[in-house]
């Protein structure tokens, strides 16, 4: 009888979850946790007892947290405390083999992360990563290669203190008894066991593994660690997930977790059966097929009819449209959230067709739908290749593809709505505040660190070829991000890019592109630079308008450099108002960039310092028409200029041979008569 007693209090034991003053506690399942879990997001416990950090929607985040802090650190020396946790989970990506985005258990001083979903893992947002002051340690548990922060694969585990670029990290696997290495698959939809073992006498980090119960022996992970200067004297222990384009379902089975101690063990085969895998009595699954294929075999015919008529009027996937990793949005679902397309939500036009504002209804996300018109010039392979590279970049300063749609000859693309507009609107078309400088800086470092992320690192070299104002877009906080990746080009790190049509905009395409027709990062640069003179003088590189000597801006900006006038081009709508050595950086920046001699101009790497302040600029700078050994002259210029429709030029041979005589000042330099032509902005896609 007293054995039986023994047992019956241990099993409530098992069942109700330890006091945090005794600096533990075990949950095998969540279903009576009571008020001592606190959930944020779409968080939720369902009713089998299992903690659902997301489910599939695009770009959401949840968190669960012990709701009292635990006592991390020795108040008399300030030493941590050494810490033992363990815990089941399972994640079930919507689509096989893509993931998104991951989960992260986590220690942080509160328990409202102001974080954002994607590639943040809900853990931190674009301002505040990498902060030391944020006192946050994680291990990650990630099933998306973010480049951003340096991620191995899509499918690691990573120790994170205060940032998402790991201190260390390893492809998911575990050890067997016999040591061999066997890799594991983080979203395979099974479960899978992982133990973090911190050792505050040997300063050492363990995290480990398994599809079983059983702890391996070994590690995958073995760091050494003082998180003595990470975690303060309180902290909050629990979970954090998110999803991006594509979405995972994350749960945890069970948890355990212990001060100065291991961790109560769990049992997987004692927690809650994971969603939609419980076990069916053998007899009950032959009724169930047997019932299935006796209503199949009824309905065939109405089922073949009806599946006859939906293939006929249903859009034809090609191959290339499946390999995609973008989320693949219903035309219905678009226009529903667009309003029918209709025209209050019209944001813009351009030659590329139309843009709208929409909401999702799901999610209520609010996006920008690009729709390619039929008869832009912008087709299907641009529409691909807009796909294939933003569709697989991840940052800050880029504009986020969220997703695509294509209908018979109906091509749309799905982004983050910029709530700004962008910086081309914001500079010129009579905003209600003139854009400070200090934000004008702001959007400028942005940009010039997206393009870095383009050239160096991303898995390939990605060229933009349409660097320019209209395609810098802002958010909410006024940062600037690089969008229209439409014309963007793609080719191997130490590859040669190949030959290509000339496309661009006027006064940003570098003078080297209708000499040798390759579009490379220095053209890029080139483009960058015109764009950081048109910021800090507040006009379009090239002006219609204006006098003949100030027709082209960079020409315009290096004759007041020589003068030793170099602010006096500065837009006069600032009054003054800016930092002097910031500006007169920023222009003689945009001197070295937009030099007609490509290996003159900076790459974006060096630009970036300088832009940070890493680096100072010399008061000795080569003129920006310097070409060929100052020679000037142009070689395949003529093929250029013919290179364009009669349509957007009217006269060709009018405008041919004023080019001609402008040739000795360099392609910058261009007369009022050849601009005429050009009919405003004159863009050359």
């Amino acid at each position: 009888m007293a054995t039986l007693l023994r047992l019956f209090f241990a099993l409530i034991f098992l069942s109700v979850p330890v006091s945090s003053e005794l600096n533990q506690f075990f949950f095998a399942g969540f279903k009576d946790v009571g008020t001592n879990i606190t959930l944020n997001g779409i968080a939720e416990i369902q009713k089998t007892g299992i903690l659902k950090l997301t489910n599939e929607t695009s770009r959401l985040m949840g968190h669960a947290f012990y709701t009292s802090p635990f006592q991390f650190k020795n108040s008399t020396n300030g030493k941590a405390f050494s810490f033992s946790t363990s815990f089941a989970f399972t994640i079930v990506p919507e689509y096989p083999k893509l993931g998104g985005h991951g989960l992260a258990f986590t220690i942080a001083t509160t328990k409202d992360l102001q974080a954002h979903p994607s590639q943040y893992l809900g853990l931190f947002n674009p301002s505040d990563v990498g902060n030391s002051s944020d006192h946050l340690f994680a291990v990650e548990f990630d099933t998306v290669q973010d480049f951003e922060f340096g991620d191995i694969n899509d499918n690691h585990v990573g120790i994170d203190i205060n940032s998402l670029t790991s201190n260390a990290s390893a492809t998911a696997a575990y050890f067997t008894d016999s040591s061999t290495k066997q890799d594991l698959n983080l979203k395979s939809g099974k479960a899978i066991q992982a133990w973090i073992d911190y050792d505050s006498v040997q300063n050492v980090l363990n995290v480990t593994i398994s599809p079983f119960s059983s702890k391996p022996s070994k590690p995958i992970l073995s760091f050494p660690l003082d998180l003595s200067l990470i975690l303060q004297e309180s902290m909050y222990v629990g979970f954090s997930a998110s999803t991006g384009l594509l979405a995972s379902s994350h749960y945890v089975l069970g948890w355990s977790f212990k001060i100065n101690g291991q961790a109560p063990a769990l049992d997987l085969s004692s927690l809650p059966s994971l969603p939609g895998l419980k076990k069916q009595q053998h007899t009950a699954l032959i009724v169930g097929i047997s019932v299935s294929a006796i209503v199949l075999a009824l309905s065939a015919i109405f089922v073949a009819i009806y599946l006859f008529r939906k293939i006929k009027n249903a859009d034809i996937v090609e191959d290339w449209e499946l390999e995609l990793g973008p989320h693949r949005y219903s035309y219905q679902e678009l226009k529903k959230a667009t309003n029918g397309f209709g025209e209050k939500g019209l944001l813009g036009s351009g030659g590329f067709g139309l843009v709208y504002k929409g909401t999702l209804p799901n999610s209520k996300t609010q996006v920008a739908v690009k729709r390619i018109s039929h008869k832009s010039q912008q087709g299907l392979r641009e529409f691909v290749s807009e796909i294939a590279s933003i569709g697989r970049l991840r940052h800050r300063n880029l504009v986020q593809l969220l997703g695509w749609c294509r209908k018979r000859g109906d091509l749309l693309l799905v982004y983050d709505f910029m709530a700004n507009g962008s910086l081309d609107n914001s500079l010129f078309d009579e905003p209600k505040t003139v854009l400070s400088w200090e934000k004008r800086f702001t959007i400028v470092k942005g940009v010039a660190s997206g393009l870095l992320y383009l050239h160096e690192g991303y898995e390939q070299v990605v060229i933009h070829r349409d660097v320019k104002a209209s395609n810098v877009l802002l958010d909410t906080e006024l940062n600037g991000r690089l969008g229209d990746f439409g014309l963007a080009r793609l080719c191997e790190h130490g590859s040669n890019p190949g030959t290509t049509r000339v496309v661009g905009t006027l006064g940003y395409l570098a003078p080297e592109l209708p000499r040798t027709g390759k579009a490379t990062t220095c053209s890029d640069v080139f483009a960058f630079g015109a764009l950081l003179l048109e910021v800090a003088c507040g006009r379009r590189p090239i002006e219609p308008k204006a006098m003949p000597e100030e027709l082209v801006l960079v020409d315009r900006v290096w004759d007041r450099f020589i003068e030793g006038k170099l602010l006096d081009v500065v837009d006069p709508r600032l009054n003054g108002d800016f930092d002097e050595s910031e500006m007169v950086m920023v222009l003689k920046l945009g001197l070295m960039c937009s030099n007609n001699a490509p290996m003159a101009r900076p790459s974006m790497r060096q630009v970036v310092r300088y832009l940070e302040g890493e680096a100072n600029i010399s008061d000795d700078l080569r003129a920006p028409s310097e070409f060929n050994g100052g020679k000037g002259h142009m070689e395949g210029f003529d093929d250029f200029v013919h290179s364009f429709a009669s349509s957007s030029f009217g006269k060709m041979d009018t405008f041919s041979s004023t080019m001609n005589r402008n040739r000795s000042v360099g392609f910058a330099s261009l007369s009022t008569s050849s601009l005429s032509l050009l009919q405003g902005r004159g863009e050359t896609r």
